[in-house]
């Protein structure tokens, strides 16, 4: 009565082993689900550093032949602003800005006086 029967024993393993397998085809299942989770997320990644490089370059320095435009560039975007500017040129630039591609999120223009106004624009890429 001390004894273990080795059939137990046996059985005991066979059931361990069944389990094993099927924990390990419930992993496998998760590891590729989590492949093609990279996958889609490397892909947009390179689609938004893409377009955030579209972006900068559309935004280059020949748009801001203003002295009075002032431009940030954050992570995020970019800000451009001026305080005070002339009407032609206020319309020239509306004019290059709107045509283009850009993502607008803050528009704000100001009249200052019949022939000045201020702006504020907020980019995001």
């Amino acid at each position: 009565m001390n004894r273990v029967n080795p059939l137990y024993l046996a059985l005991l393993l066979i059931v361990l082993i069944l389990l094993l397998v099927f924990n390990l085809s419930g992993v496998r299942a998760d590891l590729a689900e989590a492949k093609e989770s990279i996958k889609q997320t490397t892909k947009v990644a390179t689609e938004l550093s893409g377009l955030k490089k579209v972006y900068t370059k559309k935004i280059n320095p020949s748009v801001f032949n203003s002295k009075s435009i002032v431009k940030t560039n954050t992570k995020t975007g970019a800000t451009i602003s001026a305080k005070e500017m002339d009407v032609r040129e206020l319309n020239s630039f509306m004019g290059k800005v709107i045509n283009g591609a850009y993502n607008i999120t803050t528009l704000n223009i100001k009249k200052i006086s019949d022939t000045k106004a201020s702006l504020y624009l907020e980019i995001k890429w």
